[in-house]
């Protein structure tokens, strides 16, 4: 690697880092904006999404300049190509924590409807796949990528048991307390997309490192061995 190649690919490591904290941080302040109908701090998260916005198109023209400058090759063309498809993957994190927000604002002025335990366990759950998944990029960890693709299907289940104990309150909910519920499933709905895309930023890690594709596997027990 050529001395300008690896100080265009740390500084792009070191963009990625803030991108990183930054997003963690939203995701974070949207969750708990939800656990105490906090409308300022969910507006916090929505202000902030700006700068995310911001430095993933930065993030794509530096990848797309080093691509074309360099022509790397390898595994640093490797970390380039994933770096693409995760700054994307962390971009829609974003948003979907923006959208978590949005719905905080609605709920804080709502009659107050209690939330299923599972939609804690969830929140729970997600954050944890996201650290994760950030953390395996960090110190490039196959096996704590493998994690995050494990508890995918956790979050995916809990997100059933939060719509069906949703549904089951609607029948005969006040309008108020239905359009409460309803933003309940939506906030559910998309902290189980936050959980996919911390899934694919895992699996690209499996990329970035091993130069194996693992995407679309019929199954996460097939992924392969860490290492």
């Amino acid at each position: 690697m050529s001395a300008h190649l690896a100080r265009e690919i740390e500084a792009l490591k070191q963009r990625m880092l803030h991108l990183c904290a930054i997003v963690e941080e939203n995701l974070h302040k949207a969750v708990k904006a939800i656990e105490l109908r906090d409308a300022a701090m969910a507006e916090e998260v929505v202000r902030k999404d700006v700068e995310i916005d911001d430095i993933e198109v930065e993030t794509e023209e530096e990848c797309l300049k080093i691509l074309a400058l360099y022509q790397p090759v390898a595994k640093d063309l490797r970390f380039i190509v994933a770096i693409l498809k995760i700054n994307n993957d962390l971009e829609r994190i974003g948003d979907l924590s923006v959208n978590i927000a949005k719905q905080v604002c609605h709920l804080a002025m709502a009659t107050k409807v209690a939330f299923p335990s599972e939609l804690w366990d969830m929140t729970d759950k997600t954050r944890a796949m996201l650290k994760g998944s950030l953390d395996s990029l960090i110190n490039l960890d196959p096996e704590l990528a493998r994690q995050v693709c494990v508890a995918d299907k956790e979050v995916d289940a809990l997100n059933k048991q939060v719509i069906e104990q949703a549904k089951e309150k609607m029948e005969g909910a006040t309008p108020e307390h239905l359009d409460a519920l309803i933003r309940m499933i939506s906030v559910a709905r998309h902290l189980e997309r936050i959980g996919d895309h911390a899934t694919n930023i895992a699996e690209d890690i499996f990329y970035m490192i091993n130069g194996e594709i693992v995407r679309h596997k019929l199954s996460k027990k097939s992924l392969p061995p860490a290492g």
